[in-house]
Protein backbone atom coordinates (compact mmCIF):
# COMPACT_ATOMS: atom_id res chain seq x y z
CA UNK A 1 0.00 0.00 0.00
CA UNK A 2 2.76 2.46 0.95
CA UNK A 3 4.70 1.58 -2.24
CA UNK A 4 1.64 2.27 -4.40
CA UNK A 5 1.03 5.65 -2.73
CA UNK A 6 4.68 6.66 -3.18
CA UNK A 7 4.59 5.74 -6.87
CA UNK A 8 1.44 7.74 -7.53
CA UNK A 9 2.80 10.76 -5.67
CA UNK A 10 6.04 10.66 -7.69
CA UNK A 11 4.25 10.41 -11.02
CA UNK A 12 1.77 13.17 -10.27
CA UNK A 13 4.41 15.40 -8.61
CA UNK A 14 2.24 15.75 -5.53
CA UNK A 15 2.84 16.12 -1.86
CA UNK A 16 1.69 13.17 0.21
CA UNK A 17 1.40 13.00 3.95
CA UNK A 18 0.51 10.01 6.02
CA UNK A 19 -1.34 10.47 9.26
CA UNK A 20 -2.08 7.61 11.62
CA UNK A 21 -5.44 7.87 13.35
CA UNK A 22 -6.90 5.02 15.41
CA UNK A 23 -4.67 2.48 13.72
CA UNK A 24 -5.83 3.47 10.22
CA UNK A 25 -3.75 5.25 7.57
CA UNK A 26 -5.23 8.41 6.05
CA UNK A 27 -3.53 9.67 2.90
CA UNK A 28 -3.84 13.26 1.75
CA UNK A 29 -2.49 14.12 -1.70
CA UNK A 30 -2.18 17.74 -2.70
CA UNK A 31 -1.32 18.45 -6.29
CA UNK A 32 1.33 21.07 -6.92
CA UNK A 33 -0.08 24.08 -8.70
CA UNK A 34 1.91 24.69 -11.85
CA UNK A 35 1.74 28.24 -13.22
CA UNK A 36 2.47 28.51 -16.91
CA UNK A 37 4.36 31.69 -17.91
CA UNK A 38 2.63 34.18 -20.20
CA UNK A 39 3.85 34.97 -23.70
CA UNK A 40 5.33 38.24 -22.46
CA UNK A 41 7.34 36.44 -19.78
CA UNK A 42 8.65 33.95 -22.36
CA UNK A 43 10.19 36.73 -24.46
CA UNK A 44 13.90 37.26 -23.96
CA UNK A 45 14.12 40.83 -22.70
CA UNK A 46 17.57 42.47 -22.88
CA UNK A 47 19.09 43.55 -19.62
CA UNK A 48 19.70 47.32 -19.25
CA UNK A 49 23.22 48.51 -19.95
CA UNK A 50 24.63 51.71 -18.47
CA UNK A 51 25.05 54.50 -21.00
CA UNK A 52 22.42 53.25 -23.45
CA UNK A 53 19.22 55.25 -24.06
CA UNK A 54 16.10 53.95 -22.38
CA UNK A 55 12.60 53.39 -23.74
CA UNK A 56 10.14 56.27 -23.37
CA UNK A 57 6.62 55.09 -22.55
CA UNK A 58 5.12 58.60 -22.62
CA UNK A 59 5.38 59.64 -26.26
CA UNK A 60 7.11 59.07 -29.61
CA UNK A 61 8.59 62.15 -31.28
CA UNK A 62 9.04 62.06 -35.05
CA UNK A 63 12.31 63.98 -35.58
CA UNK A 64 13.36 65.46 -38.90
CA UNK A 65 16.63 64.62 -40.65
CA UNK A 66 18.03 68.09 -39.86
CA UNK A 67 17.48 70.42 -36.93
CA UNK A 68 14.45 72.65 -37.29
CA UNK A 69 12.36 74.99 -35.16
CA UNK A 70 9.19 73.68 -36.77
CA UNK A 71 6.96 71.93 -34.19
CA UNK A 72 7.35 68.17 -34.49
CA UNK A 73 4.59 65.59 -34.53
CA UNK A 74 4.08 63.51 -31.39
CA UNK A 75 2.36 60.17 -30.85
CA UNK A 76 1.18 59.48 -27.30
CA UNK A 77 1.82 55.99 -25.94
CA UNK A 78 -0.21 56.25 -22.74
CA UNK A 79 2.16 54.01 -20.77
CA UNK A 80 2.26 51.20 -23.36
CA UNK A 81 5.30 49.45 -24.76
CA UNK A 82 5.99 50.85 -28.27
CA UNK A 83 6.81 47.37 -29.64
CA UNK A 84 4.44 44.92 -27.93
CA UNK A 85 1.68 47.37 -26.98
CA UNK A 86 1.50 45.89 -23.49
CA UNK A 87 0.30 48.23 -20.74
CA UNK A 88 3.30 49.00 -18.53
CA UNK A 89 2.18 52.06 -16.52
CA UNK A 90 -1.46 52.01 -15.52
CA UNK A 91 -1.71 55.65 -14.42
CA UNK A 92 -0.81 57.22 -17.79
CA UNK A 93 -3.13 58.01 -20.67
CA UNK A 94 -5.15 60.75 -22.32
CA UNK A 95 -4.29 64.41 -21.86
CA UNK A 96 -3.94 67.41 -24.16
CA UNK A 97 -1.90 66.85 -27.32
CA UNK A 98 1.04 69.24 -27.64
CA UNK A 99 3.48 69.81 -30.45
CA UNK A 100 7.10 69.08 -29.59
CA UNK A 101 9.77 71.80 -29.86
CA UNK A 102 13.25 70.49 -30.61
CA UNK A 103 15.62 72.05 -28.05
CA UNK A 104 19.26 72.52 -29.01
CA UNK A 105 21.11 71.32 -25.90
CA UNK A 106 24.49 71.04 -27.63
CA UNK A 107 26.11 74.48 -27.54
CA UNK A 108 29.62 74.47 -28.97
CA UNK A 109 31.75 77.53 -29.73
CA UNK A 110 35.29 78.32 -30.90
CA UNK A 111 38.06 76.49 -29.06
CA UNK A 112 40.63 79.26 -29.63
CA UNK A 113 41.08 82.71 -28.15
CA UNK A 114 38.68 84.44 -30.52
CA UNK A 115 35.45 86.38 -29.88
CA UNK A 116 32.58 84.08 -28.86
CA UNK A 117 29.51 83.36 -30.96
CA UNK A 118 26.72 85.87 -30.26
CA UNK A 119 23.00 85.14 -30.62
CA UNK A 120 19.94 87.23 -29.86
CA UNK A 121 16.81 86.18 -27.97
CA UNK A 122 13.69 86.83 -30.05
CA UNK A 123 10.85 85.31 -28.06
CA UNK A 124 10.06 83.31 -24.91
CA UNK A 125 7.43 80.61 -25.34
CA UNK A 126 5.69 77.72 -23.57
CA UNK A 127 6.18 74.03 -24.38
CA UNK A 128 3.62 71.58 -23.03
CA UNK A 129 6.04 68.62 -23.19
CA UNK A 130 8.47 70.00 -20.58
CA UNK A 131 8.37 72.06 -17.41
CA UNK A 132 10.93 74.67 -18.49
CA UNK A 133 10.24 77.65 -20.74
CA UNK A 134 11.97 77.98 -24.12
CA UNK A 135 13.76 80.89 -25.79
CA UNK A 136 13.73 81.30 -29.57
CA UNK A 137 17.25 82.47 -30.47
CA UNK A 138 18.57 83.78 -33.79
CA UNK A 139 22.22 83.72 -34.83
CA UNK A 140 23.28 84.37 -38.42
CA UNK A 141 20.79 82.58 -40.66
CA UNK A 142 19.77 79.96 -38.06
CA UNK A 143 16.99 79.76 -35.49
CA UNK A 144 17.28 77.60 -32.37
CA UNK A 145 15.45 76.78 -29.15
CA UNK A 146 17.36 77.18 -25.88
CA UNK A 147 16.24 76.71 -22.27
CA UNK A 148 15.14 80.06 -20.86
CA UNK A 149 16.60 81.27 -17.56
CA UNK A 150 14.92 83.28 -14.81
CA UNK A 151 15.82 86.81 -15.93
CA UNK A 152 16.05 86.15 -19.67
CA UNK A 153 13.98 88.49 -21.88
CA UNK A 154 13.68 89.27 -25.59
CA UNK A 155 16.61 91.29 -26.88
CA UNK A 156 19.31 89.67 -24.70
CA UNK A 157 22.60 88.66 -26.30
CA UNK A 158 23.82 85.12 -25.57
CA UNK A 159 27.48 84.20 -26.01
CA UNK A 160 28.95 80.74 -26.61
CA UNK A 161 32.63 79.78 -26.43
CA UNK A 162 34.56 76.55 -25.81
CA UNK A 163 37.86 78.25 -24.98
CA UNK A 164 39.26 78.07 -21.42
CA UNK A 165 41.23 81.26 -20.68
CA UNK A 166 43.86 81.49 -17.92
CA UNK A 167 41.61 83.95 -16.03
CA UNK A 168 37.93 83.09 -15.44
CA UNK A 169 35.46 85.04 -17.53
CA UNK A 170 32.61 87.23 -16.26
CA UNK A 171 29.56 85.56 -17.81
CA UNK A 172 26.02 86.79 -18.22
CA UNK A 173 22.88 84.78 -17.70
CA UNK A 174 22.30 82.43 -20.63
CA UNK A 175 25.91 82.26 -21.82
CA UNK A 176 27.60 78.89 -22.48
CA UNK A 177 31.21 78.26 -21.44
CA UNK A 178 33.30 75.28 -20.27
CA UNK A 179 33.35 74.67 -16.54
CA UNK A 180 37.03 75.56 -16.44
CA UNK A 181 36.31 79.06 -17.77
CA UNK A 182 33.69 79.93 -15.12
CA UNK A 183 34.52 81.30 -11.63
CA UNK A 184 33.59 79.54 -8.42
CA UNK A 185 30.07 80.16 -7.15
CA UNK A 186 28.53 80.36 -10.64
CA UNK A 187 25.06 78.89 -11.12
CA UNK A 188 24.93 76.53 -14.12
CA UNK A 189 22.40 74.36 -15.94
CA UNK A 190 22.34 72.18 -19.08
CA UNK A 191 25.55 70.56 -17.90
CA UNK A 192 27.48 67.94 -19.85
CA UNK A 193 28.36 64.70 -18.08
CA UNK A 194 31.52 64.17 -20.13
CA UNK A 195 33.15 66.20 -22.91
CA UNK A 196 31.60 65.65 -26.36
CA UNK A 197 28.65 63.82 -24.74
CA UNK A 198 24.94 64.27 -25.50
CA UNK A 199 23.88 63.39 -21.94
CA UNK A 200 22.86 66.47 -19.95
CA UNK A 201 22.14 67.37 -16.34
CA UNK A 202 19.93 70.08 -14.84
CA UNK A 203 17.33 70.79 -17.49
CA UNK A 204 14.09 70.90 -15.43
CA UNK A 205 12.25 74.03 -14.34
CA UNK A 206 13.85 75.92 -11.45
CA UNK A 207 16.97 73.73 -11.23
CA UNK A 208 20.62 74.75 -11.23
CA UNK A 209 23.99 73.61 -9.95
CA UNK A 210 26.77 75.53 -8.20
CA UNK A 211 30.50 75.41 -8.92
CA UNK A 212 32.05 75.06 -5.47
CA UNK A 213 35.66 74.08 -6.23
CA UNK A 214 38.02 74.06 -9.20
CA UNK A 215 41.40 72.65 -10.14
CA UNK A 216 43.34 72.12 -13.35
CA UNK A 217 42.00 68.59 -13.81
CA UNK A 218 38.55 68.58 -12.14
CA UNK A 219 35.61 70.81 -11.27
CA UNK A 220 33.18 70.03 -8.43
CA UNK A 221 29.54 70.98 -9.04
CA UNK A 222 26.94 70.80 -6.28
CA UNK A 223 23.52 69.57 -7.42
CA UNK A 224 20.11 70.54 -5.98
CA UNK A 225 20.09 67.17 -4.19
CA UNK A 226 23.27 68.24 -2.28
CA UNK A 227 25.29 65.64 -4.19
CA UNK A 228 28.64 66.77 -5.55
CA UNK A 229 29.76 65.73 -9.03
CA UNK A 230 33.39 65.63 -10.12
CA UNK A 231 33.46 66.70 -13.78
CA UNK A 232 35.98 67.53 -16.46
CA UNK A 233 36.77 71.25 -16.96
CA UNK A 234 36.01 70.88 -20.69
CA UNK A 235 32.34 70.03 -20.05
CA UNK A 236 30.06 72.74 -21.42
CA UNK A 237 27.50 74.43 -19.16
CA UNK A 238 25.01 77.27 -19.45
CA UNK A 239 25.03 80.07 -16.89
CA UNK A 240 22.02 80.84 -14.72
CA UNK A 241 19.00 79.14 -13.23
CA UNK A 242 16.21 77.76 -15.40
CA UNK A 243 13.01 79.77 -15.26
CA UNK A 244 9.43 78.89 -14.29
CA UNK A 245 10.25 78.71 -10.59
CA UNK A 246 6.58 78.34 -9.66
CA UNK A 247 6.33 74.92 -11.29
CA UNK A 248 7.34 72.96 -8.17
CA UNK A 249 4.99 74.85 -5.81
CA UNK A 250 1.92 75.19 -8.06
CA UNK A 251 -0.84 72.75 -7.01
CA UNK A 252 -2.82 70.80 -9.58
CA UNK A 253 -6.05 72.08 -8.09
CA UNK A 254 -8.67 69.77 -9.62
CA UNK A 255 -9.20 66.35 -11.12
CA UNK A 256 -9.85 67.64 -14.70
CA UNK A 257 -6.51 69.46 -14.62
CA UNK A 258 -4.85 66.20 -13.62
CA UNK A 259 -6.45 64.50 -16.62
CA UNK A 260 -5.26 67.28 -18.95
CA UNK A 261 -1.68 66.57 -17.89
CA UNK A 262 -1.98 62.96 -19.06
CA UNK A 263 -2.65 61.11 -15.80
CA UNK A 264 -5.58 58.73 -15.37
CA UNK A 265 -7.56 58.43 -12.11
CA UNK A 266 -7.15 55.66 -9.60
CA UNK A 267 -9.54 52.73 -9.36
CA UNK A 268 -11.59 54.34 -6.61
CA UNK A 269 -12.19 51.02 -4.84
CA UNK A 270 -10.40 52.05 -1.65
CA UNK A 271 -9.56 55.41 -0.15
CA UNK A 272 -7.97 56.19 3.15
CA UNK A 273 -10.40 57.93 5.47
CA UNK A 274 -9.37 61.37 6.64
CA UNK A 275 -10.69 63.70 9.31
CA UNK A 276 -13.37 65.11 7.04
CA UNK A 277 -15.57 62.04 7.65
CA UNK A 278 -15.74 62.57 11.43
CA UNK A 279 -17.84 60.58 13.89
CA UNK A 280 -21.58 60.17 13.87
CA UNK A 281 -22.83 61.96 16.97
CA UNK A 282 -26.22 60.69 18.04
CA UNK A 283 -28.44 61.83 20.84
CA UNK A 284 -28.18 59.72 23.99
CA UNK A 285 -30.92 57.26 24.71
CA UNK A 286 -33.66 58.24 27.07
CA UNK A 287 -33.23 57.16 30.65
CA UNK A 288 -35.98 54.77 31.75
CA UNK A 289 -36.48 54.37 35.48
CA UNK A 290 -37.63 50.93 36.47
CA UNK A 291 -38.61 49.56 39.85
CA UNK A 292 -35.99 46.95 40.44
CA UNK A 293 -36.89 46.25 44.03
CA UNK A 294 -37.91 42.65 44.37
CA UNK A 295 -39.31 41.39 47.67
CA UNK A 296 -36.85 39.19 49.47
CA UNK A 297 -38.32 35.79 50.30
CA UNK A 298 -38.36 34.91 53.94
CA UNK A 299 -37.87 31.43 55.30
CA UNK A 300 -39.19 30.12 58.53
CA UNK A 301 -36.40 28.24 60.22
CA UNK A 302 -38.70 26.67 62.75
CA UNK A 303 -40.47 24.63 60.18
Amino acid sequence: MSFFITTVAFQLKAISSLTATCGSCITQVRFAQKKFPSLYDQLKKPRPVAGTPGVCLKRIVYYEDEYTVKPLKVKGLGGRDPVTGRKIIQGWGGGIKHKYHWVQFNRQGPTEDVPPIEEKVIQLLFDGNRSARLALVAGGDQLKYYLATVNMKPGDILRTSSYIPPIPVTPNEGDAYPLGALPEGTLVHNLQKTPSSDQRLLHAAGTCGTIIKKSKEHVIVKMPSKHEFLLDPKCMACVGRIGNLEHATTPIGSAPKWRQLGFRPRSGLWQRKTGRFGRKIRAPKKIVCQNTKVPIPRFNMDE
